[in-house]
C-alpha cells in the first residue's frame, strides 16, 4: 500500500513531518495509541469525564471486527451517545489511523456535523504495537500508552510511538511492584529515548482524574487557541 500523503509528501514517523492544517474554530484532534491492555480507553473515558462540563468534546474509536471501546465508552455514559462513534478497520489498527484515514476522516466529519461546535475530538487507535504512528493528516497531537505489566524494559526498546509521540504515557504504575518493574528505569529510559518530549507515569486507580495527562491535554487546547488565526 503506497505511504499516506501529507501536503503531498509520504507520511513517516519523524516527529518534525508537517503539522495538519487546523482551520479556524477547527476543533483539536488528539490521537491516543498504544497495545492492546495498556489502558487506552480508560484514559479517554477519564479525560471525558474531566473535560466535559467545560468543553465541547466527542471520541471516535477505532476497533478491528468490533465496537468494543465505543461500546464501553457509551455504557460507562461518559459523553452523551452522539457525540461516540466508532471505526471497524478489519485490518491492522494502524492502517486506519496512519496509512488510509479515510473512514476516520469520514467519521470525524459525521461527529463535527452532528456536534457543532467541537473544541475536542479524541480519536483512539485500535490496540497496536510499538510501530503505531498516527498520520498528521488525521490527528494534530498524539498520546502513546504502554503500561508496566509489559515490563521495565519497553521504554528502552522504542519504536515510533515511544519514541515520537507527544506525550508517552506510562500506565498501572500500581501494579509495578508486582510485575517487578522498575519505575525509575522506565523513566530514566523514557527520557533517554525521547529527547525532551515529556513522559508522564500514571496509575488510573490512584488518579481516576489521570491528572497529568488532563494538565497535557489542556496545554495543548490553550497553545491551540493562542496559535489560532
Amino acid at each position: 500500500m503506497p505511504p499516506h500523503l501529507i501536503d503531498g509528501q509520504p507520511h513517516t514517523h519523524d516527529h518534525d513531518r508537517p503539522r495538519r492544517h487546523r482551520e479556524p474554530g477547527e476543533a483539536l484532534r488528539i490521537g491516543i495509541g498504544g497495545p492492546v491492555g495498556s489502558g487506552k480507553t480508560a484514559l479517554v473515558a477519564a479525560l471525558c469525564r474531566e473535560l466535559r462540563d467545560e468543553l465541547s468534546v466527542a471520541v471516535l474509536t477505532n476497533d478491528i471486527y468490533t465496537t468494543e471501546d465505543a461500546d464501553f465508552l457509551r455504557r460507562h455514559a461518559v459523553l452523551p451517545d452522539e457525540r461516540i462513534t466508532a471505526v471497524q478497520t478489519g485490518g491492522c489498527p494502524h492502517t486506519a489511523i496512519r496509512d488510509d484515514i479515510t473512514a476516520n476522516l469520514d467519521a470525524i466529519d459525521d461527529l463535527v456535523a452532528a456536534n457543532p461546535p467541537l473544541d475536542l475530538i479524541l480519536v483512539e487507535s485500535g490496540g497496536d504495537n510499538l510501530t503505531a504512528t498516527f498520520s498528521t493528516g488525521l490527528i494534530d497531537v498524539q498520546i502513546f500508552v504502554i503500561d508496566v505489566a509489559g515490563g521495565d524494559k519497553v521504554p528502552r526498546k522504542g519504536g515510533p510511538g515511544v519514541t515520537f509521540s507527544d506525550l508517552l504515557v506510562v500506565n498501572k504504575t500500581d501494579l509495578a511492584e508486582r510485575v517487578n518493574a522498575d519505575l525509575s528505569v522506565m523513566r530514566r529510559d523514557a527520557e533517554k529515548v525521547r529527547e525532551g518530549r515529556p513522559t508522564a507515569l500514571i496509575s488510573l486507580t490512584d488518579d481516576p482524574s489521570a491528572t497529568d495527562v488532563l494538565d497535557w491535554v489542556r496545554a495543548q487546547l490553550a497553545a491551540a487557541a493562542v496559535a489560532a488565526p
